[in-house]
């Protein structure tokens, strides 16, 4: 069931954006498709290999619709400290996505330093409007726009509020960068969620294992394709120092989010069950993190 689909079907309150319950876990289903490994030395076409080995953009994105694209764009930083998703990585999925038909495809991030110095120095602002097409969006957060979703199968909390233009895309497509983190040990796609999230984030680290799952349990990640070009491997999540970061030159991109970020540990010389929210979202049934359980598919770009 597409998210249309899904909010034409749910009762709306709250303003008429709540999601009441949230998107079902499809982990099996999800995962049939595998995990796609891609390295090469150009990250554009490390992703465009990735995407097409799990069936192209046109497999998830449809003529028409509206699509979010939601990478790291969280901190001061530049592409060389790997703080935030490479703009190239970045400026490629949003190409395949009109490739596919999107009639609007739109980028944006609630950042931790100052949103107008973040945009600008990752990058990102640049390789976006660069393109030059009015069908691309790339926009500061509304603090005032985030909706209320009720989640009573949630564990931290049974309420949580998301941006309402996630809410009301046909498609949100997952786009972190690969690092460390201090409170989490690592963040990847299912941690990318609190950039779409609402109300106090400082709050969810009391229990983010039960937290990150509820957020990923109320808002599906169609695609999710974690940028691994450069890896920060220590001092995350805002990073800093050129000798934390690693060049890895990869992408890991699959539907199944938590079985994506279960092969991503593996960039960083860990395993899933060294990553609580891991363990916890494949306990609650969100998906794969058993790495014998996941098809990974290594491609050469």
């Amino acid at each position: 069931m597409d998210r249309r689909e899904f909010m034409v079907k749910t009762s709306i309150a709250c303003a008429g954006a709540a999601l009441l319950g949230g998107f079902p876990a499809a982990a099996q289903a999800q995962a049939a498709s595998g995990v796609v490994v891609a390295t090469g030395e150009s990250p554009a076409r490390n992703v465009r290999e990735a995407v097409k080995a799990l069936g192209g953009m046109a497999s998830f994105v449809n003529k028409g619709e509206t699509v979010v694209v939601k990478p790291n764009i969280g901190w001061d930083r530049a592409p060389e400290q790997a703080a935030n998703t490479n703009p190239e990585v970045v400026r490629e999925v949003i190409a395949m996505c009109l490739e596919a038909g999107a009639a609007k495809v739109k980028v944006f991030d609630r950042t931790c330093n100052d949103p107008r110095r973040c945009y600008v120095t990752s990058g990102i602002l640049a390789a976006v409007e660069g393109m030059g097409d009015s069908r691309v969006e790339i926009s500061h957060i509304d603090e005032r726009r985030f909706k209320p979703v009720d989640l009573p199968q949630g564990v931290f909390s049974q309420r949580y509020s998301f941006y309402e233009d996630v809410l009301t895309a046909d498609k949100f497509i997952n786009l972190p960068v690969a690092k460390h983190h201090g409170a989490s040990r690592l963040t990847l796609g299912m941690k990318n969620l609190m950039g779409v999230m609402g109300s106090s984030r400082a709050a969810i680290h009391r229990n983010l294992p039960e937290a990150l799952s509820d957020l990923n349990l109320a808002l599906r990640s169609h695609l999710t394709i974690v940028d691994a070009t450069r890896i920060l491997t220590a001092n995350g999540p805002q990073g800093g120092m050129l000798e934390d970061v690693k060049k890895l030159d990869t992408i890991v991109a699959g539907t199944d989010v938590v079985a994506v970020d279960s092969v991503a540990t593996t960039l960083f010389g860990k395993t899933p069950d060294e990553i609580p929210f891991l363990v916890t979202a494949a306990k609650r049934g969100l998906g794969i993190a058993d790495l014998a359980k996941i098809k990974i598919n290594r491609v050469k770009a």
